[in-house]
Order: C-alpha cells, then structure tokens, then sequence
C-alpha cells in the first residue's frame, strides 16, 4: 500500500508550484506578501482547495484573496504542464487563520503562566 494518496500527491505538487509560481512570475502586488500554507484536493481530483496566509489586516487579507481569484487562469495555466493530470483541477483559495488562532493561544498562555507565577 502507498504511503500517501494520489490526492496528497497532487496537492504537494501543486503547492510546489504555485509557491515556485509566486516567488518568480506573479506580478500582482495584493499577492505580493501571501504564503501557500496547505493544499487539500478532493478525491476526485476536480478542485484543489487552497490555503493562504497573509500578515496584515482584514483589508490586505480580502485584497490577497481577490488577487488570487482574479489570477487564477494565470496559475492554472503556468502550473497545469507540472502536474501532469489530464484534467486541470479548479482552483478555489481560502484564507488559513490557524496562524492567528496559535497566536491567540500562545498570548493565552502566557497570560495564564503570569497570573500563576504572580501567585
């Protein structure tokens, strides 16, 4: 048995790409300062769900996301020939707020760890 799905597969590739994609071709300046933080494909390999972050506030995360979506024929185009699949899967973007959700917890902890040394 394989160790990862071809779904996982494909999404590690995709990953590859569209970061590879950002680092050199995107001239979009909402997408400047965004990071791919996951991919996660469907089993049928028709849509690719796909996570971004971006350090900024509400404004700048809604402006990277409409950049994403106003691209997304550029990225499909550029990175279909990397993946070899027969059928290019659609790409939908999301915005990854577990960075912000593990820094909530990390301030609430060390919130918690001052009151109990106060003690």
């Amino acid at each position: 048995m394989k160790p990862y799905t071809r779904a996982e597969r494909i999404s590690g590739k995709i990953q590859q790409a569209i970061t590879e994609l950002l680092s050199k071709k995107m001239q979009d300046p909402r997408i400047e300062m965004a990071t791919i933080s996951g991919v996660k494909m469907t089993p049928d390999l028709r849509v690719a769900h796909i996570y971004i972050t971006v350090f900024g506030d509400k404004k700048r995360i809604s402006q990277a996301l409409k950049g994403f979506k106003n691209s997304k024929g550029f990225i499909k185009k550029r990175i279909a020939p990397k993946l070899g699949l027969k059928y290019m899967p659609d790409l939908k973007f999301f915005y990854d707020d577990s960075f912000d959700k593990a820094a909530e917890m990390d301030a609430l902890i060390k919130s918690a760890n001052i009151g109990i040394s106060e003690e």
